[in-house]
């Protein structure tokens, strides 16, 4: 992964199991703790971006649910198929 923009440094708190648990990946991956954390982190936000995503496009598709006909179930090959 490479960083073009300038990074900016900041100290967090992490409970003594997630940094133990950082630590041996970045061993395990012959990376810099701070490189695992970042990608962590990264990983993180794309999945969070994702389900806000998801989200925004159900809320779509059911605002453009309530304009369709209430009776739409019942007589679907109607509304198919009649002109």
């Amino acid at each position: 992964m490479l960083y073009i923009r300038a990074m900016i440094r900041a100290q967090i708190y992490l409970p003594e199991i997630f940094y133990q648990e950082v630590k041996i990946e970045a061993k395990k991956e012959k990376k810099a703790t701070a490189q695992v954390i970042r990608e962590l982190l990264e990983e993180g936000l794309n999945i969070k971006r994702q389900k806000d995503s998801i989200g925004k496009a159900l809320l779509t598709l059911s605002s453009i649910a309530a304009k369709w006909p209430k009776d739409l179930s019942a007589k679907i090959d109607k509304y198919l198929y009649e002109e």
